[in-house]
This record gives C-alpha cells, sequence and structure tokens, in this order.
C-alpha cells in the first residue's frame, strides 16, 4: 500500500506537470542554487535559451554561474554573449566574447562574434575575426564559409568563391560550398559548369525543389531543352506553395525560347495565380498581351507588376516604348527616366529619355 501511494503522488505530480506543458517552472527557479552547481547551471542555461526561448531568465543564471566561477569560466562568459545577443545587447555581447575568447580559443565563439560584428554593420571587423580564428584552426571549414558568405554579402565574388573551393578542398560534400559555385558559374554565363555542380549535390542523395529548378535553369542554357522540361516536372512535384511561382516562371522562359508562346503564356499565369504580386511573371505577360495588340490588357498588367515592384526597371521600360509607340510621348518620357533612375547602366533607357527630351526641345522650338 505504501508503494501504491508513492505512485499515485508520482503520477498525480506528473500529471501537473503535463498540464503546464513545461520541464521547469521558470517563475519558480532558484537561480541562486542551481548557478552554484556547474552541471546543473549549464543544461538550465541551454534549456532556456533554445527551448524555453527565455534569455532574461538564462542571463540572470548565467550572471550568477559566473561569479560562482569567479568569472573564469569560458564558456559562461560565451553564454552570456549568447544572452546579451539575443536581447540586442551587443557591444556587451561583443565584450563577453572578447573576455570568453581569452580564457580559450573556441571555435563556435570566433563564429558568434563575427555574427554580432555583422550585425553592427562592421564585416571588415568580422573578417578579421575570422582570419583571427583560421590562424589557430586552419582546418576548420565553418570559418572559411563564414569567410565566404561576409564576402559574398559584400558583393566580392571572386573572394567568396576563392574561399567556397577552398572549403571544398577540406571538405568535399559541403553543400553550401558546392551550391554556391555552382550559382556562381552559372551567373558567369557558364551553365555547363554550374550543372557538374548541382549533379555532384544530386549524387549526395539531395532531393529537394530548388536544386531540379537550377538543374532546369542550368539545362535551358546549355540548349537542354528536354532535360530542362523533366527537371522543373521534377521541381514541381517536390515544391512548396512559396516555390510554385518561381517554377513556373521558368518553365514559361522556356516556353519563350522554344517558340511556344501559348504554354509560355500559360505559366506565366499559373504563376501570377500562386503569387500575384510576382512582378517579372505580370511584366512578362504584359510584353505578350502587347505581341497579341491587347494593349489595353498589357498597361494593365504593366501598372500591376510596377505595383508589385516599383524597383524593377523593366516594367517601366517596356511601358514607356508602348507609350511611345501609341504617341503618349509624356507617359513615354515618365516612364523612361524612372527606368534610368533605378538602373543607370541600362542604355536602352537612356536613349529612349534622351530621344523624348530632344523632341520636347524641337517642339518648343
Amino acid at each position: 500500500m505504501t508503494n501504491l501511494g508513492r505512485e499515485v503522488r508520482l503520477g498525480t505530480a506528473s500529471l501537473a506537470h503535463s498540464a503546464t506543458g513545461s520541464l521547469v517552472d521558470v517563475a519558480r527557479l532558484n537561480i541562486k542554487k542551481y548557478a552554484s552547481r556547474t552541471g546543473i547551471a549549464m543544461q538550465l542555461v541551454d534549456y532556456l535559451l533554445y527551448v524555453e526561448r527565455n534569455p532574461r531568465k538564462a542571463l540572470e543564471l548565467c550572471a550568477e554561474a559566473t561569479k560562482e566561477q569567479d568569472f573564469k569560466d569560458w564558456w559562461c562568459k560565451a553564454r552570456l554573449a549568447k544572452c546579451y545577443s539575443k536581447l540586442g545587447l551587443l557591444r556587451d555581447a561583443e565584450r563577453q566574447y572578447k573576455s570568453s575568447l581569452k580564457d580559450q580559443p573556441i571555435i563556435d565563439t570566433y563564429l558568434e562574434l563575427a555574427i554580432v560584428y555583422v550585425r553592427l554593420d562592421l564585416p571588415n571587423t568580422a573578417l578579421d575575426i575570422l582570419h583571427q580564428g583560421m590562424e589557430k584552426f586552419s582546418l576548420e571549414p565553418r570559418l572559411l564559409v563564414a569567410i565566404a558568405r561576409i564576402h559574398e554579402g559584400l558583393n566580392n565574388m571572386d573572394e567568396s568563391v576563392s574561399h567556397y573551393k577552398r572549403v571544398l578542398a577540406l571538405d568535399a560534400s559541403n553543400v553550401e560550398a558546392l551550391a554556391c559555385i555552382g550559382a556562381h558559374h552559372f551567373y558567369c554565363d557558364q551553365p555547363e559548369m554550374a550543372q557538374r555542380f548541382y549533379r555532384r549535390l544530386l549524387q549526395m542523395g539531395i532531393n529537394s525543389s530548388p536544386l531540379f529548378n537550377n538543374m532546369g535553369l542550368c539545362c535551358f542554357y546549355s540548349s537542354q531543352y528536354d532535360m530542362a522540361l523533366s527537371c522543373f516536372e521534377r521541381a514541381l512535384s517536390l515544391a512548396s506553395d512559396e516555390e510554385m511561382a518561381d517554377i513556373w516562371y521558368n518553365v514559361g522562359h522556356v516556353g519563350v525560347a522554344l517558340g511556344d508562346l501559348g504554354l509560355a503564356y500559360q505559366a506565366f499565369k499559373v504563376s501570377v495565380s500562386i503569387n500575384p504580386a510576382h512582378s517579372e511573371a505580370l511584366n512578362n505577360i504584359a510584353v505578350l498581351e502587347t505581341r497579341r495588340k491587347k494593349n489595353d490588357s498589357a498597361r494593365n498588367f504593366y501598372a500591376l507588376a510596377i505595383e508589385a515592384n516599383e524597383f524593377q526597371f523593366e516594367s517601366h521600360f517596356n511601358l514607356s516604348v508602348m507609350a511611345m509607340k501609341q504617341g503618349d510621348f509624356q507617359e513615354a518620357y515618365t516612364h523612361s527616366k524612372k527606368a534610368s533612375e533605378i538602373y543607370p547602366a541600362h542604355l536602352e533607357s537612356k536613349e529612349l529619355k534622351e530621344k523624348l527630351q530632344r523632341m520636347f526641345l524641337a517642339s518648343m522650338a
């Protein structure tokens, strides 16, 4: 009877715990008691950070644990910095990370300190920290990946690709490095080279919609149209609702290249039906409507494309060309000027704007 009563009490306690839905009652947590027990404190801090998502309580526990360790525990300092970072106190996080690195250089600490500097908009300082980490851990691919990401964010693609290649020399199966190098070759007009890297990802067993979509684009620009459609079909079968709009947009481009404007029109329409704010698909529908001599419909689609993305210069330029042909010179000038402001290197917009300016000056004379 005594054992049974004990089991009943345990069962009642477990039911009371399941009602709260939390392993630890954070509000009743005795901070000073657990801070003195290093092993338990470490587990509780990680639980509060990653499970409860309560950085304030984790900060209190970390601060007490750091005092108990006489400010010499690198782990507590690193977790204290993590709490500061999650609370947006980036300078305090920076100070704690640096103190932790003085006590014990750790790869994760270098990476997290670099993230803090990126959030402070100090990418060069972040690169310096990562290079310091590379001096101590020269064979760590994560540090190289972080350096490559920062260079990519700075639009320094040559340096980024160089570091991604160093990553592949250390880890030939690094997915991010393979994907980024493949994308770089694709945008450098080398779809065949990009295809090799994407095939490597397929050989590694990665089976995702973005990968098949990229494979389809590589096949398309390599003039392998039959393979391109097969890849897009596979991508559509794996795609989520957010990804389908872009895939159908790419199918539309394949239709335009093959001369099947009916397929292209339907694909762009499907893309817009999935994502009504897909400005590129709206712009291309407007172009096809212009070819069909449906100028009013084309004008509406151009307006929708500009409303969806006012910084897309193609819609402004196309609308200015159509307005020029219809004799609406003022609207043509307005949109050609807007297109040249968005993308000053676009020569056609600049030439059209200058041509209209000369026409206006000649009419005034």
